[in-house]
């Protein structure tokens, strides 16, 4: 292995001289030093980097010189994959030499490096030996270098269309030979996918300064739902969309994907609104799409959803296992004359698809609709399918079962729940999990290592856990965060109920620069990811059954994707025509000037306000109802000081202390219950006594708003007040409507009633 300069001199100067260690012939290449092959010798006078590892000639920017100094700096190991070429006279008697030997199956590997023609590339497993058969007796892949895609369990060729070797591989792939500068020419761009275009295009520092000030300038009509506009930055890619082609969707996937929905009686693909969100998909741009009828509130469309991401998702993961495999058959032939520059497929780790969950349960169903959407071939095996249906199943969820259906599969005995609540909550509630998938040629691994998977599928705090622990032991590290290309967030409203901000702490660690030195040859490594440019390539897709200031705030300000991006916007109804009781709802607007002082305007016109109201009330029977866990712990601290007599409902009470809180609240031994909607979110419960209902702030779920309020139901004297103001906006629209709700917060007078 190559040796480790930990022990160089303190006065090397790296922005004049190169050095290189004779006895492994490992070359640094620094920006102002060359060293030529030909001549034996170091030319100082250069200005500019050259490629190295064999490739000269071609002059580019230095962004793996930048990376290799950076190592240097930080006394980690140089890659092997550095290792400079022979010279040429000694690859031709080695080439010769090895002329009608028949390639061995095992060896030591010193013997394989003395027929390496090119630096070698480790992107993808290759320990089966049959495998190892399909390319001609010498790989360009170097079996001598430990790398993190290697996994000796593993038959790992990636998954292309047909078996390629060196004889039915050429030189001007319709996918991935796009030239010098790896940006595809105008008759490259004829042939190439969607997922060459995005990857293969060339960032400039003008687009990545303008990537901040995108502002949404266009709209369409979402088709299927008529109360809802799409609205994008950039070019509007959906005036002109066939939602009726699958484009950029291998043919293997697509007629899978269709044989699947014939099997299940269905039709091709089941909506215009699947088509559309597939077809958005495939465009590469960040989505914002927070109008998903989720399965436990019966959505019929959240099935297809998933599918549409889990095939986005597939597509992506083999379109890059094709891509690798290709450059590697190239490499194989073109031998010494190869230009790595053109070959660059790879990131710095395997990964690279996130998807985030919120639920165990959720999984659960995600992994076995993505192993029934996988394509037969690429599944004769499925590993470790047991062990996780121990982890991720539970007793009242069986087998593989659709989402649509889970509601017959619900608890089956009597309960004062609502259905939604035992859907959602009936299966695995577990919420701190993590699991790598990973494609071999015929295999699904399932719990693969996190670093050589293709998908993981985790949980927000187990994530963050992981990096907190990274964070105090250097022997820990979260690189495979680095490559990361497309990062799902699903049920982000279920997320937000949990913490948003576990959120934002993962999205903030990908596509960093790994920790510790990659095992990827560095000479295959995309230009962009050694820039520090990924995160502009990433492709996030956020989907909910609503939005909020935090949800909003992430696709804004982390979603930096140059591609664009493209969110729905809708016009809601409101749920007042849920309330059962007839009582007068009075919501009254408080002024605010800014956000900063969004929440001092709150507590201050309810101290003012609302307080003095119901402070003298001889009766109790008055509930607060706050939609965050900081605005409970302000009132509860104000309530103390005012020594009212108040009971607490919140997320962290311990159950005791609920059931007391509840018996005291009915009896009237106390006039006051503080409850949170997080608490509601994750107990449902019903609070028997209420007869005054103040919301301090609207809850963000519309369905709880009818609920709360009628726990007035049967009461004498009922009042309901509502605390609003402009910046309530997105939470208002939902319950009352999306017309009332300009109006009541442009309107002069502050005062407005409902009655139902």
């Amino acid at each position: 292995m190559s040796k480790c300069f930990r022990d160089t001199p303190n006065d090397f100067d790296m922005s004049s001289k190169c050095m290189q260690d004779m006895s492994n012939n490992l070359l640094i290449v620094l920006p102002n030093a060359i060293y030529s092959f030909e001549s034996e010798r170091w030319n100082l006078a250069a200005t500019e980097p050259k490629a190295f590892g064999g490739v000269v000639g071609q002059r580019r920017r230095c962004s793996t010189v930048i990376y290799l100094r950076s190592l240097f700096y930080s006394g980690k190991q140089i890659p092997y994959a550095m290792k400079t070429p022979q010279s040429a006279s000694k690859l031709k008697r080695k080439r010769e030499e090895g002329k009608g030997k028949k390639k061995k199956k095992g060896g030591d590997k010193e013997e394989k490096r003395k027929v390496a023609d090119i630096p070698k590339s480790h992107s993808i497993p290759e320990d089966d030996h049959n495998e190892r058969e399909e390319f001609d007796n010498e790989s360009p892949r170097s079996k001598g270098v430990e790398s993190l895609w290697q996994d000796p369990d593993d038959n790992d060729s990636g998954l292309t269309e047909a078996s390629e070797t060196e004889e039915n591989v050429g030189f001007h792939s319709d996918e991935e030979d796009i030239g010098i500068d790896s940006q595809p020419t105008s008759e490259d761009l004829v042939h190439l996918s969607a997922f060459d275009l995005h990857l293969q295009h060339n960032l400039s520092k003008e687009e990545i300064d303008s990537q901040r000030n995108r502002k949404f300038c266009w709209e369409t009509p979402a088709i299927g739902m008529s109360n809802c506009m799409w609205t994008g930055t950039g070019e509007n890619i959906l005036q002109d969309l066939d939602i009726n082609s699958c484009h950029g969707l291998k043919a293997k996937l697509f007629e899978h994907w269709m044989d699947v929905y014939k099997a299940s009686e269905g039709k091709d693909i089941s909506s215009p609104k699947q088509r559309m969100f597939f077809s958005i998909c495939s465009s590469y741009r960040d989505i914002l799409y927070c109008n998903k009828k989720p399965f436990y509130l019966k959505g019929p469309e959240d099935a297809s959803m998933v599918d549409a991401y889990i095939m986005h998702s597939l597509n992506h993961v083999f379109r890059t296992r094709d891509c690798v495999k290709k450059n590697d058959a190239k490499l194989t032939k073109l031998q010494e004359n190869a230009d790595s520059d053109r070959f660059r497929d790879q990131g710095f780790t395997r990964p690279k698809v996130l998807i985030l969950l919120p639920l165990a349960s959720m999984v659960n169903y995600v992994v076995k609709r993505l192993i029934q959407l996988t394509p037969s071939a690429y599944k004769v095996n499925v590993e470790h399918m047991n062990r996780f249906s121990t982890k991720f199943g539970s007793e009242e969820q069986k087998g593989d079962t659709e989402k649509g259906d889970e509601s017959e599969n619900a608890k089956s005995h009597k309960s004062s729940k609502a259905m939604d609540f035992q859907i959602l909550f009936g299966g695995n509630n577990e919420d701190d999990f993590m699991i790598g998938i990973k494609f071999t040629r015929k295999t699904i691994k399932l719990f693969s290592d996190f670093h050589t998977s293709d998908i993981i599928i985790a949980s927000a705090l187990c994530l963050v856990n992981k990096i907190e622990e990274a964070g105090f032991n250097k022997e820990k590290d979260v690189d495979f965060l680095s490559s990361i290309e497309v990062l799902i967030i699903d049920h982000a409203d279920v997320i937000s109920m949990q913490n948003w901000c576990h959120v934002h702490t993962v999205i903030e660690h990908l596509n960093r620069l790994p920790s510790k030195q990659p095992g990827t040859n560095v000479m295959r490594i995309r230009p962009w990811y050694l820039d520090d440019n990924a995160r502009f390539y990433r492709q996030t897709i956020i989907l909910g059954f609503y939005s909020n200031p935090d949800i909003n705030a992430s696709f804004n300000h982390q979603c930096l994707n140059y591609k664009g991006k493209v969110k729905l916007i809708c016009e809601y109804k409101g749920v007042l025509h849920k309330v059962l009781p007839e009582i007068r709802q009075i919501y009254e607007r408080f002024n605010v000037d800014s956000i900063v002082e969004a929440d001092d305007a709150r507590f201050d016109y309810f101290v003012k306000k609302v307080f003095p109201r119901i402070k003298d009330l001889d009766q109790g029977g008055t509930m607060l109802f706050t939609n965050s866990y900081f605005e409970f712990i302000r009132i509860r601290n104000f309530l103390k000081s005012q020594n009212a007599s108040f009971c607490l409902l919140g997320e962290y009470t311990t159950q005791n202390d609920i059931s007391r809180a509840r018996l005291w609240f009915y009896e009237g031994k106390r006039k006051i219950m503080l409850y949170t909607e997080r608490s509601h979110f994750y107990h449902r419960y019903k609070i028997r006594g209420v007869q005054n209902l103040i919301i301090y702030s609207l809850p963000e779920r519309k369905e709880f708003y009818p609920e709360i309020v009628n726990m007035l139901d049967g009461c004498d004297n009922m009042t309901c007040t509502v605390l609003f103001s402009c910046l309530d906006k997105l939470r208002l629209e939902r319950i009352v409507g999306t017309t009332p709700a300009k109006r009541m917060v442009a309107a002069e007078k502050g005062v407005f009633v409902f009655c139902h």
